[in-house]
């Protein structure tokens, strides 16, 4: 007001107004010394100062491209599953026992002799987190006396990884629609000295919400259904992974051509472990694809005593998804598994690191698990059962 006059801004001020404040924070940045002064350095923790699998994650995700971590976090559509997998670790609680002053972490599964019950999950495309990829983290494990099970989608050719390092790799197949092909690439691996096959039932092609933004996430978003109308996908679910057109007949194709252990990978109930069994596997992995594929799936270390109560002992059961630390193994050896097998964790170290960050992981892990045993009085992991624990799934 001015002499009690209402002065009008023109709408060209108003405009140029509205442009200088939106431009001052970038005439402000262009203004900005290179470089950034001190007191905006953040210092990076070296590898010695781990502690956990989240420690490696900061330095993961400071190192990679946005993209790379995305990809690696994300899980499918609104990541209830995603969470649920941490969760329900703290629906698991561990028993204080008499102190033990050692503890052995040492065991075999499957005729492949380990230093832990822990093994590094098949996950694809390790290219992009670290220059050495699968080789990396192969080198890593090795280190680590831990086995290493490679992923169909390597950015590694597998008869290459497995000359990096001399501890034992596993080999992760996904259902093949061509005959000559899966007996071709099953019989290079058991040639190559893979110790165990592992077909992955629970991969299908999915989209994820928080990637919805930007159709550049590793083609994980929703895409125009290009998918031909079949018998077992009337829907024309877009789906790369063939698994429902052969169903438990794939198991039954590719038997014989494995020599070495197979195990059915993807499991979460009862029903679907006794007819894996009966259709020829050796071994069980419940997993979830660490919540990458189907939303408000049950967590595994829920799934994971059912599934163990049915087979009954006639295989081992592993499972994977949601593994952060050695407790969480110890809760989940007590419900009944052998082994555990890392997925995302194990990104985060050969990202963070390469292959000394996965060796130093995997040995914390080691490390913890050992003192949970200790204070649960248990000096062998063959000695850890249910009486470890308290569940209060609900």
């Amino acid at each position: 007001m001015q002499g009690g006059k209402q002065t009008r801004i023109g709408r060209r001020r108003a405009l140029a107004g509205l442009a200088a404040l939106t431009a001052a924070p970038h005439l402000a940045w262009a203004r900005q010394r290179d470089p950034l002064p001190l007191n905006s350095h953040v210092r990076v923790p070296a590898l010695d100062e781990m502690a956990s699998a989240f420690d490696f994650e900061q330095v993961f995700r400071a190192n990679v491209p946005r993209l790379t971590y995305d990809v690696t976090a994300h899980g499918a559509e609104s990541e209830a599953t995603l969470r649920r997998n941490r969760d329900a670790f703290e629906w698991v609680d561990v028993k204080a026992g008499t102190p033990v002053t050692s503890a052995d972490a040492t065991t075999e599964i499957l005729g492949t002799a380990m230093t832990m019950p822990i093994l590094v999950g098949p996950s694809s495309n390790q290219g992009p987190v670290h220059p050495d990829g699968e080789r990396g983290m192969h080198v890593g494990a090795s280190g680590a006396g831990a086995t290493m099970v490679i992923a169909t989608g390597s950015t590694v050719p597998f008869d290459e990884a497995i000359k990096a390092a001399p501890g034992p790799m596993w080999y992760q197949h996904y259902p093949r629609p061509d005959a000559d092909g899966r007996r071709n690439v099953l019989e290079r691996v058991q040639a190559a000295g893979f110790r165990a096959v592992v077909i992955t039932a629970d991969g299908r092609s999915n989209y994820f919400e928080r990637d919805l933004h930007d159709y550049h996430t590793g083609g994980r978003v929703r895409q125009p259904n290009r998918t031909r109308s079949v018998a077992w996908n009337p829907y024309r679910v877009n789906d790369i992974y063939p698994w429902p057109e052969f169903g438990w007949g794939y198991l039954d194709a590719v038997r014989p051509l494995v020599k070495v252990p197979l195990l059915l990978k993807g499991v979460l109930s009862p029903e679907d472990a006794k007819l894996a069994v009966e259709h020829g596997a050796d071994g069980i992995i419940v997993s979830n694809h660490g919540g990458r594929v189907l939303d408000y799936a049950p967590s595994t270390i829920e799934s994971l005593p059912a599934v163990v109560e049915a087979v009954g002992g006639r295989v081992p059961v592993l499972v994977d998804s949601g593994f952060r630390h050695g407790t969480d193994v110890f809760k989940a050896l007590a419900l009944g598994a052998k082994g555990v097998l890392l997925g995302r964790a194990a990104r985060w170290a050969l990202g963070a690191f390469g292959a000394p960050g996965v060796q130093r992981l995997l040995e914390l892990l080691r490390e913890d698990l050992a003192d949970t045993m200790k204070h649960a009085g248990r000096t062998t992991v063959a000695s850890i059962d249910r009486s470890c624990v308290e569940v209060r799934f609900t």
